[in-house]
């Protein structure tokens, strides 16, 4: 009995210990518009590890994904209390196209970081050194293709986009992509059908006026996706997410999918996906992919210090 009470009097102390650190830290507010992969990143391994280093703030993860416009209403409500003064109660917003309000850029709402405010950011590579003022990549990843070796030899996994389209229609029902309005994953199955009839040449594609001769070519695309349509899992049953497809690959009921690299690769370590899980990458041209943009800091962000400590924290070769 004195063990017991001893362990609960050791407990109780633990739990107050941190109740009066986080009643005494600053609250740094980061929003996070990823999928569960990045929330699990920031709530299991960046928070945690960022508290403990600095005890002084306590991180405050909010999650936009799916809800109304995501990081693009934050921004726009830190806009709309940079022209009043008022707190906008954001920090941090993770993954946000800094680009796609011009309102953001000409009020100057979020911070440029430079080696002098980041210093980490000396810590980039050459490829990643290519960024916008207000925003500096942390992570990246690429679109794969994960299937089940049990079933699947490694002979016969597609090594170009034609030999996928007959691998499924060769395996109908046993291949699936999530809809590409709610996952990346499946967003680069399309976009790659779009490369594929364009040349393999995703230079073509610059930001700007769209060019009327490629888009008179995307028909083709569809035609493509369509003679695969009813041999797509379920006769054409699209998950609304990267998370569902994965856990159709785990439970069996299908034995090939297209999965980002970094959710397949922790799903697999979790022991979600099991160890027959095998990932590949189309040898002719690959899936999309690449270095994330990162996140934004407001320019009145209430606890800016803070918020700079954080994006310097990312950049350490530990995360």
């Amino acid at each position: 009995m004195k063990l017991r009470s001893l362990v609960v009097a050791v407990a109780l102390f633990v739990l107050s210990a941190a109740a009066v650190r986080a009643q005494d830290a600053t609250p740094l507010y980061v929003y996070i518009d990823g999928d569960t992969n990045i929330q699990d990143l920031w709530n299991n391994i960046i928070a945690p590890q960022f508290e403990e280093a600095f005890p002084e703030y306590d991180i405050e993860v909010v999650v936009t994904r799916g809800v109304g416009g995501g990081n693009a209403d934050i921004a726009d409500r830190a806009l709309a209390a940079l022209e009043t003064g008022d707190d906008p109660q954001a920090d941090f917003l993770e993954s946000i196209d800094v680009e796609s309000n011009p309102a953001w850029l000409e009020n100057d709402l979020f911070v440029e970081l430079t080696e002098e405010n980041v210093p980490n950011i000396a810590n980039l590579s050459e490829a990643a050194s290519e960024r916008l003022p207000q925003v500096t990549p942390y992570r990246g990843a690429q679109v794969l293709l994960a299937y089940n070796s049990d079933v699947v030899a490694e002979e016969d996994v597609p090594t170009t986009y034609a030999e996928l389209i007959e691998w499924i229609q060769a395996n109908p029902g046993r291949f699936v992509y999530c809809r590409p309005d709610r996952g990346g994953s499946g967003a680069a199955m399309v976009q790659r059908a779009i490369w594929e009839v364009t040349g393999q040449d995703p230079s073509l594609f610059q930001p700007g006026e769209a060019d009327p001769e490629l888009i008179a070519q995307y028909p083709a695309a569809w035609e493509l996706l369509a003679s695969i349509h009813d041999s797509i899992y379920e006769g054409g049953a699209y998950p609304g997410g990267n998370l569902p497809v994965i856990e159709l690959l785990a439970n069996g009921s299908v034995d090939m999918i297209t999965a980002w690299s970094d959710q397949a690769i922790q799903n697999i370590n979790l022991g979600v996906l099991p160890p027959s899980t095998r990932l590949a990458q189309l040898q002719d041209l690959p899936f999309s992919g690449g270095i994330s943009g990162g996140g934004a800091i407001p320019a009145n962000a209430a606890n800016l210090e803070g918020a700079l400590e954080l994006y310097n924290f990312l950049l350490t070769p530990e995360i």
